[in-house]
Parts: structure tokens; C-alpha cells; sequence
């Protein structure tokens, strides 16, 4: 397993238009963000990277929405990812789309992301799954340099390991895109769907939505003393009352 930080300075994407099939990936994301924000309430959100900047989230019933990135247009709050320029447990939502992909130290960033969300928020993460064609083609010398194939692909269930770190809950995951090709796309899409659920661990992108919770995932069970110990002068007390009932006292006339 590759270790989770990195050394290489790695190319970050900051608009899908600069990815390989980025506009097809954008398209995917943006139709399970669309079913996922009307379950999302509170008063602020926060789009984190240029990719998650021009994800659009009009149907949300959060209105206050930031977007952070240093070279997206599209953004209003200009800001490293590592270092966020807010007060702690302020976010009720926060998206991360492929920017874990392209992070040179990922733990950071989630544990800077965790510092800023607020209890029972939701996290939405999306990504490039290494165990799917495209993390194949990613293995090619002549693709190494060239987006998307050259972040730094993490399996859904890695990521899953670093949330519950973080006492996160995963209360959906998608793995989709088995054919991760934008010509003939409807005939890939029938072939996909054809194949059932069983394909979708291949899958090449994956889509994540976890929640930060409060209270341990795994309660610990207290150890409870439910059995009554015995002592010696218990023993003898109860003794001498069941003597007593056998042999009361002879009344005095």
C-alpha cells in the first residue's frame, strides 16, 4: 500500500476543462449531487477546490456558499486548502471533489476539513478509483504526466478507513463508470447496467457521503458490576434471619 503522503509535487487540476473526459466526470458528480442536496439543511456550505467550485448547488436549501480555491475564477474566497481561513465547526456541508486524487497529504487536509465542520454535518467526497480501468491506464508511462491519470488514486474503502479515523459514518457510497469512455457512451452505459452490482467495485469513479458524528461509532460497553458480591458479614446476617424463621422466639405470657 503507498503511503498517504507524498513528496512529488503533483499536478492540481483547478477546472474540469483541463482533464481528460473532465466535462463527462463533472456530469456524473453533478447528477448524484443533485439528488443529494435536497437532504441537506443548515447555514453554510463550502466547496472546496476549483473542481468543486463549478459544481452547481442551486437546489440546496443551504443559501450561504463558499466557494475556496487560488486559481478558479469561479471563486470567492481565495485560500490554501491546508490552512482554511475559518472558525472552527463552521460548515454544515463541505464537498471535496477529487481534490483528496491530487493532495500531497491527505490526511492534513481531511483533518483541516473535520477542524471547520460543524456536529452531524455532512461530507461529500468524490474520486478516481485505482482499482478500475482508469487507474490501469494511469500505470502507463506516457500517461503519468497528463490529468487525470496523474494524481494519486485511493480505493473508496481507504478512504471509508480514513473517515471512521475522523469518527465520520459513510451513509452512502457509489462506485460507478465501469466504462469510463465518453464516445458510445449510451451503449457503455446499457452494457454497465447490464453487468448488475457486482461490477461496480471496478468502478472508475466513486462518490461518498459521510457524516460527522458526535459520539463513538463503536460504543464501549461498561463494565458493570451486576452480580452482588458477598461478605462475610452478609453471609452471617442472612443466616441468622432464616434461624429466626425457622425457630421464632417463644412469646413471654
Amino acid at each position: 500500500m503507498k503511503p498517504a503522503l507524498s513528496s512529488k509535487k503533483l499536478p492540481h487540476p483547478y477546472t474540469w476543462d483541463g482533464m481528460n473526459n473532465g466535462q463527462w466526470v463533472r456530469e456524473s458528480i453533478q447528477t448524484r449531487l443533485d439528488e443529494w442536496c435536497p437532504k441537506l439543511f443548515g447555514y453554510h456550505l463550502l466547496k472546496l477546490g476549483g473542481l468543486s467550485c463549478e459544481l452547481t448547488s442551486a437546489v440546496c436549501n443551504i443559501q450561504h456558499q463558499v466557494n475556496l480555491d487560488i486559481q478558479n475564477p469561479l471563486h470567492n474566497v481565495i485560500a490554501d486548502g491546508y490552512e482554511l481561513p475559518f472558525l472552527e465547526k463552521s460548515f454544515d456541508v463541505v464537498i471535496l471533489a477529487h481534490q483528496l486524487d491530487y493532495a500531497n497529504d491527505p490526511h492534513r487536509l481531511l483533518r483541516e476539513v473535520d477542524r471547520v465542520m460543524m456536529d452531524d454535518g455532512y461530507l461529500i467526497i468524490s474520486g478516481f478509483n485505482p482499482l478500475s480501468l482508469t487507474g490501469i491506464a494511469s500505470l502507463m508511462p506516457w500517461r503519468r504526466r497528463t490529468l487525470p491519470w496523474s494524481g494519486r488514486m485511493f480505493t473508496p474503502n481507504r478512504i471509508k478507513d480514513w473517515l471512521s479515523v475522523l469518527n465520520y459514518q459513510v451513509v452512502h457510497c457509489d462506485r460507478y463508470a465501469l466504462f469510463p469512455m465518453k464516445k458510445y457512451q449510451t451503449m457503455w452505459t446499457w452494457l454497465e447496467n447490464g453487468l448488475g452490482d457486482w461490477a461496480n467495485p471496478a468502478g472508475s469513479l466513486y462518490f461518498i457521503v459521510a457524516r460527522k458524528r458526535t459520539y463513538p461509532l463503536k460504543p464501549i460497553k461498561p463494565h458493570w458490576q451486576l452480580k452482588r458480591r458477598l461478605s462475610p458479614l452478609g453471609v452471617m446476617n442472612r443466616e441468622q434471619d432464616a434461624l429466626r424463621e425457622r425457630h421464632p422466639p417463644a412469646s413471654s405470657s
